[in-house]
């Protein structure tokens, strides 16, 4: 009856804090997305009263190569600036979360761990007399079963290194499409 009592109480708490870890994993997905959608919000603010500007400026040009000049390379630079900024601004949204989420990962583990501890130690604790072998064949699946967790940890630290990693090299190959952009728009000017 203890051990039954007892795995209740262990499961209930478990599946309360599973539960709290995939609320505040969610919550972090909205703050995230909010934040994204602000920062592109503004940037279309930016977008739209760039391109307003220009179309007035365009509209009172007569000379066709005086409009080519309009789009000249420094404006060019201006946009990829832009858009580098934007970049960064997502970049460090994403950045930021991810190390959150990384945190409640460990943190999780770490009470799972704390858990299982307890479980082991409160179920050896009443073992019977002549069950030290059972007990010990216990223990050694117990260390083992540690062990995986600290694999688990390495793996969601690896995924999210790599994540990070592949959201680098995204933003960095996007700016490099946008300088060979500029060279071009120099080309059609002359």
């Amino acid at each position: 009856m203890f051990q039954n009592t007892l795995n209740t109480t262990l499961l209930s708490a478990t599946q309360a804090k599973s539960i709290e870890s995939a609320q505040a994993i969610a919550q972090l997905a909205v703050q995230s997305a909010e934040q994204i959608a602000e920062i592109n919000h503004d940037a279309v603010k930016e977008i739209v009263s760039a391109a307003q500007a220009k179309s007035v400026k365009l509209t009172q040009l007569k000379d066709p190569k005086a409009a080519l000049e309009l789009f000249d390379a420094e404006s060019a630079k201006e946009v990829a600036a832009q858009v580098a900024d934007y970049q960064n601004k997502v970049n460090k949204v994403l950045r930021k979360n991810s190390k959150e989420v990384t945190s409640l990962i460990e943190s999780a583990i770490d009470d799972s761990q704390a858990d299982l501890k307890k479980l082991v130690k409160d179920a050896t604790a009443q073992a019977p007399a002549g069950s030290e072998a059972f007990v010990s064949a216990f223990n050694t699946a117990f260390d083992a079963t540690l062990k995986s967790f600290e694999q688990i940890r390495a793996t969601s630290n690896d995924a999210y290194a790599n994540f990070e990693k592949s959201v680098e090299t995204a933003l960095n190959s996007f700016q490099g499409q946008a300088a060979p952009a500029t060279k071009s728009r120099k080309q059609i000017a002359a």
